[in-house]
């Protein structure tokens, strides 16, 4: 069938090749106005439950206090970090972050050093929290990088109860994030890596894998005990 070259039809192609990436980018900044819209904002009330770990994602400073704080209130029997760099031990992480926890404290900190990005994060975690029993646990990380760690670590881990503890970085302008570049460069970033990580979860991709190492064990003086009113998992 001959092609219709007519200025109509002609014209009909420039606008199919114009609409469909406008609203491809359309449809993508509603996203991300959503996106930015849905992150948790700082409030006073806070999920006191007490559970078998916290788990904290690298990447800022104020996740790692965060986790140490709430160790000491023992809102949780031992803290796991994960992501740390090789070579480095929680004294290293004492002296960047210009602290000196109590022994009893410190003594319950386990570090986790073979992930590199957040579903290395939710691989690792899941080797050490089945290697030691642990049934729940109190995910810290920022509050703009919440939904995706929850989307990987859910994943990874349906039968684990998971109480998500966001933090609030103080150079994430979040309220107003179209008024600072930085801060809305951060969020479209995330935005599309929450995209893609949606996309392989929904398609049941299979996850990358980590290095083969054991998963570091618990602390022998740092029981589980979580609080009973944290559900069993069904």
């Amino acid at each position: 069938m001959p092609r219709d070259l007519s200025p109509r039809a002609m014209t009909r192609r420039v606008l199919i090749v114009l609409i469909v990436p406008v609203a491809l980018g359309v449809g993508l900044l509603a996203g991300l106005i959503w996106y930015a819209a849905d992150i948790p904002v700082a409030s006073s009330a806070e999920d006191s439950r007490r559970v078998d770990a916290i788990v904290v994602l690298t990447g800022g400073s104020e996740r790692l206090l965060e986790g140490i704080d709430l160790l000491k209130r023992d809102l949780g029997a031992v803290l796991f970090i994960s992501g740390v760099p090789s070579l480095v031990e929680p004294e290293h992480l004492w002296q960047a972050l210009g602290i000196t926890p109590a022994p009893e404290v410190a003594a319950r900190v386990v570090l986790g050093h073979a992930a590199a990005d957040t579903q290395g994060n939710a691989l690792e975690t899941r080797a050490w929290v089945r290697a030691n029993g642990i049934r729940s646990l109190r995910l810290v990380t920022a509050a703009y990088h919440m939904r995706r760690a929850l989307l990987e670590f859910r994943a990874l881990m349906p039968e684990i109860t998971m109480i998500p503890h966001p933090v609030y970085p103080p150079h994430v302008k979040q309220e107003e994030w179209w008024r600072f570049p930085g801060t809305a460069g951060l969020l479209a970033r995330e935005y599309a890596k929450y995209l893609v990580a949606l996309a392989r979860v929904a398609l049941g991709l299979p996850p990358a894998d980590l290095p083969e190492e054991p998963p570091p064990g618990l602390p022998t003086h740092a029981p589980l005990a979580a609080d009973p009113s944290v559900p069993e998992p069904t």
